[in-house]
């Protein structure tokens, strides 16, 4: 069996997903890796390696001593803290994604996955329904990196046949991992607040409906997109995907049907205006089409699920 190499595993995204992965394959066949240390979750069930993905030799030596045929890539500064540095978040999010088709190119690695986000849309798609070639034109530096990365991934594709493969995700909620600076964080913050007995401070507006997705979801499309057979992908950008569209409001809402006493107030600050840019929910027919992407949870499923996991003794607080 090939290789597989997780970089950036110990982040929201990869470590659910390279323990599915492990579940998936044998937990031996997949290489974990982050410039920071191991997460908690993924130790003891395969190999970790630390690596710093900006050093393109180090990645080079690594797939060629483990004979890796197969690559995630999972490093990105998401749109809130990248609004924060925006020259650091873009050479953080490209130079990762060129280093590694290069060496993916150089070293006949055979497939990589790599991440794009619903923040390709701008103010100017279309709020409902935003359909895959929908107008491009991102209001931050997230949005941009990742736009001009589905133009490398098409490149790779058709100039070096690397069979790069990708989704735009929508904001992922998950018990397992901490949110990562991202504008989409307050449904993950709202269920520890809820859980601690805090009242909760959204940084949205109550009716800022935002496509969202759980983690299982999520983890789930991008294994069953990279198991699809090559004949049958035919976006080489990034896949539209879709979940669960809903507001604070409604999540709010959800919860109190479980835990009665939880408080909300809204203080919008500079995420509202990065939210107002995106579109409110997506059209992912083509995924549907090509590889039967079908997602499992609702907004009730994905509530009950969250309170189920998060004990009080793991809820943290977020209060600023």
């Amino acid at each position: 069996m090939n290789k597989i190499l997780v970089i950036g595993a110990s982040g929201q995204i990869g470590t659910e997903l390279t323990l599915a992965l492990r579940q998936h394959f044998s937990g031996e066949m997949v290489i974990a890796a982050d410039l920071k240390r191991e997460a908690d979750l993924l130790k003891g069930t395969g190999p970790f390696l630390p690596l710093d993905i900006m050093d393109k030799e180090i990645l080079r030596v690594q797939v060629r001593r483990h004979e890796i045929k197969t690559i995630y890539l999972l490093v990105a500064m998401l749109s809130a803290a990248g609004e924060k540095n925006p020259l650091l978040a873009w050479q953080l999010n490209m130079q990762s994604l060129i280093n590694t088709l290069e060496v993916a190119r150089e070293e006949s690695v055979t497939k990589v996955f790599w991440p794009s986000s619903i923040a390709v849309f701008g103010k100017d798609a279309p709020k409902q329904n935003c359909p895959q070639d929908a107008y491009s034109a991102p209001s931050t530096v997230y949005g941009i990196s990742k736009l001009t990365g589905e133009q490398w991934c098409h490149y790779y594709y058709y100039r070096y046949g690397i069979d790069v493969r990708s989704i735009r995700y929508p904001g992922l909620i998950s018990y397992k991992t901490l949110p990562g600076g991202g504008t989409t964080d307050y449904a993950i913050e709202i269920f520890h607040s809820a859980i601690r007995g805090e009242n909760y401070t959204c940084f949205l507006r109550a009716d800022q409906r935002l496509p969202m997705m759980y983690m299982d979801d999520a983890v789930r499309a991008t294994i069953e997109l990279m198991e699809a057979p090559a004949a049958k992908i035919s976006v080489r950008t990034a896949y539209n995907l879709a979940g669960i569209s809903f507001t604070p409001e409604e999540i709010a809402r959800e919860i109190k049907r479980l835990i009665p006493e939880f408080t909300i107030e809204y203080q919008p600050d500079f995420r509202q205006a990065i939210a107002d840019s995106w579109p409110e929910s997506i059209d992912d027919h083509i995924a549907a089409r090509d590889w039967g992407w079908k997602p499992s949870f609702n907004l009730k499923k994905m509530t009950e699920e969250m309170i189920h996991h998060i004990s009080p003794g793991l809820a943290v607080s977020t209060k600023r």
